[in-house]
């Protein structure tokens, strides 16, 4: 399959753009450099270029915290952005694949998400994310929506490599204990993607590792793996405030997943294991 991937250089653009490769697909990854997916004219010249049969769309505004200040910036990648390339994509009669977040919702629920519940984002972020996700159910007739979570991966920065670098020098750290979710392992989204593209399962899917914990738990396992001695300490949220809110509680059910009978991804615990065992290597 041609496919065209936006975001190429990040955390899992490059493992979606890698894993595309090895399998023998024929990938152009796009950098910010190359396709500014602010500028409708360059998406449509970029995808009208290499008329790729997919595309999947990593590039994103993700600084939680800065878009509460930078709410024209946010719109401007999150929203703007993704109706471009829907846009270019319906042109070219690709598939679409918007990479969406658990910010869409509002933390407060008692289970699960399931993919058709009522959205309710808290921040600029989560509902620049959502006006994506309705400019692509409105723009292309060939959607994939994936919200994930958590994300960790060996490219770019984040929990996994924050906590590695402070238990290096550290004998204790602080970690908020009263945030749920799920950790997802870029590798395994990727997989996961790859599945979902050569399909015609259209629609909204939620995909992160299987399981959840708290942040405090996730910072356990991490130096468990690791094999460093640190003291985890439980905080709450309130004692580390933060710009933008987070949600409390964004454990997602895959039931899209079950009921187009595709293939999980693996639960979180083992996807830190490969990713501690890729880390070492």
């Amino acid at each position: 399959m041609k496919v065209l991937v936006t975001g190429a250089n990040g955390q899992l653009g490059s493992d979606v753009v890698a894993l595309l490769k090895q399998e023998g697909h024929e990938v152009r990854g796009c950098g910010r450099a190359e396709l500014d997916i602010a500028d409708p004219r360059r998406c449509d010249e970029v995808i009208g270029d290499f008329m790729p049969e997919v595309i999947i769309h990593c590039a994103a505004y993700t600084a939680v915290d800065a878009a509460e200040e930078d709410a024209d910036g946010a719109y401007r990648v999150n929203a703007a952005g993704t109706r471009n390339l829907a846009v270019a994509a319906e042109q070219a009669g690709a598939k679409f694949v918007y990479i969406s977040t658990d910010y869409v919702f509002d933390g407060q629920a008692d289970r699960p998400y399931r993919e058709y519940d009522n959205t309710a984002p808290q921040t600029v972020y989560g509902e620049s994310k959502r006006a994506g996700e309705v400019l692509t159910q409105s723009l292309s007739s060939k959607y994939f929506i994936v919200r994930t979570s958590w994300v960790y991966g060996p490219r770019g920065s984040n929990f996994v490599k924050t906590m590695l670098k402070l238990g290096a020098d550290r004998d204790s750290v602080s970690v908020v204990h009263d945030q749920v979710g799920s950790p997802t392992y870029t590798v395994d989204l990727a997989v996961f993607l790859l599945q979902l593209i050569q399909t015609e399962k259209y629609g909204v899917y939620h995909a992160s590792n299987a399981g959840h914990c708290s942040w405090h738990e996730f910072a356990e396992a991490i130096f468990a793996e690791a094999g460093l001695e640190v003291d985890v300490l439980p905080v709450t949220t309130e004692q580390f405030p933060r710009p933008a809110k987070r949600p409390a509680y964004s454990v997602m059910d895959h039931t899209a997943i079950r009921a187009n009978d595709l293939e999980d991804l693996p639960h979180w615990r083992d996807g830190l294991q490969r990713f501690m065992t890729q880390a070492k290597q």
